[in-house]
C-alpha cells in the first residue's frame, strides 16, 4: 500500500461524513415520530382529528426547538472550554 490509508481520502472522508450526518438524521426523525406518536396518537383511525394534529405540530416543533437549543448548548460548552484550553496553554 502507499502509506496513505483509505481515510486520507478527502473524497471519501467527506462521503463518511455525509452518511453519517444522513443516518443521524434519520435516528433524530425516527426518536421524534415515535415520542409524538406515543404523546398525541389516542387511537388510529382513517383520519386525523384537529386535535391530534394540533398535538403532533406542537409535539414536532418542540422536540425541533429542544435539539435546537441542545445543540446550541453543546456548541458553546465546546467553545468555551476551547478557550479555557487555550489560556491555560499560554
Amino acid at each position: 500500500m502507499d502509506g496513505q490509508g483509505a481515510t486520507a481520502d478527502p473524497q471519501l472522508q467527506h462521503f463518511i461524513e455525509m452518511e453519517s450526518q444522513k443516518q443521524r438524521f434519520q435516528q433524530l426523525v425516527h426518536q421524534m415520530t415515535e415520542v409524538c406518536w406515543e404523546k398525541c396518537m389516542d387511537k388510529p383511525g382513517p383520519k386525523l382529528d384537529s386535535r391530534t394534529e394540533i398535538c403532533f405540530v406542537n409535539c414536532v416543533e418542540r422536540f425541533i426547538d429542544t435539539s435546537q437549543f441542545i445543540l446550541n448548548r453543546l456548541e458553546q460548552t465546546q467553545r468555551s472550554r476551547g478557550s479555557f484550553s487555550e489560556t491555560m496553554s499560554d
